[in-house]
């Protein structure tokens, strides 16, 4: 099936976009999620969850159900959230707890994946307990946020994340608490969002509000092996401005938000006074749903609880604005009018970046 991607031009000047039909054909998505999702670094929870030995979360990766524990011993572990005896879950939500109990037929594992009882197995032969326990997972923290990776042979997620931590260590991720968390079913292909959040092109005519606070004449995107980055300095104040009007104080054109991606799905917005999370979870060809998580150092200060809802509302809003979009594109590229696109020598060669990283991934051996 990949073959029929055919080629794709590493030179932004003559590149064409994916096909269409690589945003409407189910078998892409099966592929996708088996080359593409299964084999990197998702981010499936927050750190304080995991913090205390004892403590564990669940999640999902490409379909596959994990468990992330915090063992007796503080070391951070993962696991499929598969009992071995008959693929029930040993862990529902999260919370605090000595042990994993299968909700199935009770099987009972240690936080460390040790497989520690098996009621009423009765007289089994050729059963060896120690080698029944739950299959481990790859997970690593960075910053507020817990990391999965179902592939055991995908690079470490420092190595993924390149200068990141570097660039934002001023930002003291580290530090920052989730204080929200809103989900957005989106009909359209997932790849249409992130190929949307990964330009500024479109910032003049479909974000208005956020448009006026950017210096859009120096947006820029650079990109790397695994991610990408844009720049957006918030512009100073202009006459004519008024209080209402901005959202962000007026700064002086050096003052940045920070805009990461992270291939296939993941995003991170950093602004003077917040964090958020978006991550792109595909639901099926033509859908997908995106997850904002956001994050303060100082979520209990007076006022914060103000500045957190003036965030969510106004990320609410460019979201609402960035679904609306999308979902008319996901209609013209199902529309049988579209085949394939050009890019934008000037604003796209994010998009180009995302989609090479895609073909190559689908492409490959």
């Amino acid at each position: 099936m990949p073959h029929r991607l055919g080629v794709f031009e590493t030179d932004l000047a003559r590149a064409a976009t994916l096909p269409a039909f690589a945003y409407t054909d189910p078998a892409i998505l099966a592929a996708e999620q088996e080359r593409i999702f299964r084999r990197s670094w998702e981010p499936v929870g927050n750190a304080v969850d995991v913090a205390q030995p004892g403590s564990f979360l669940t999640a999902e990766v490409a379909g596959a159900p994990i468990v992330v524990t915090r063992d007796a011993s503080g070391e951070l572990r993962g696991f499929y959230n598969v009992c071995r005896h008959r693929a029930g879950p040993v862990a529902i939500g999260k919370g605090t707890r000595k042990s994993l109990t299968c909700r199935y037929h009770g099987w009972t594992y240690a936080l460390d994946g040790r497989l520690v009882t098996t009621p009423e197995l009765g007289e089994v032969q050729d059963f060896d307990r120690s080698c029944h326990g739950l299959r481990p997972v790859r997970v690593e923290t960075w910053g507020p946020l817990v990391f999965a990776c179902l592939d055991h042979a995908a690079p470490p997620l420092l190595t993924i994340l390149g200068a990141i931590p570097d660039e934002t260590a001023a930002h003291e991720l580290a530090a920052m608490k989730p204080v929200a968390r809103r989900e957005y079913e989106i009909a359209c292909n997932w790849k249409v969002y992130v190929d949307n959040f990964l330009e500024g092109y479109h910032l003049p005519t479909v974000h208005p509000g956020l448009f006026r606070e950017l210096d859009y004449a120096r947006y820029r995107v650079e990109t790397f092996a695994a991610y990408s980055s844009q720049i957006a300095p918030i512009r100073p104040a202009l006459a004519g401005d008024g209080t209402k009007d901005r959202y962000y104080e007026p700064a002086d054109g050096e003052l940045a938000a920070l805009y990461y991606w992270v291939f296939p799905g993941w995003m991170l917005n950093i602004y003077p006074d917040n964090m958020s999370l978006n991550v792109v979870l595909p639901r099926g060809p033509d859908r997908c749903v995106t997850v904002f998580e956001w994050f303060r150092k100082d979520p209990d200060a007076p006022g914060a609880a103000e500045a957190i809802a003036r965030t969510i509302e106004f990320s609410h809003g460019i979201q609402l604005e960035d679904i609306g979009i999308c979902e008319v594109v996901q209609r013209g590229l199902a529309s049988g009018a579209y085949e394939r696109g050009r890019f934008s020598t000037l604003r796209e060669n994010g998009v180009h970046h995302f989609q090479s990283l895609v073909h190559a991934a689908l492409t490959a051996p």
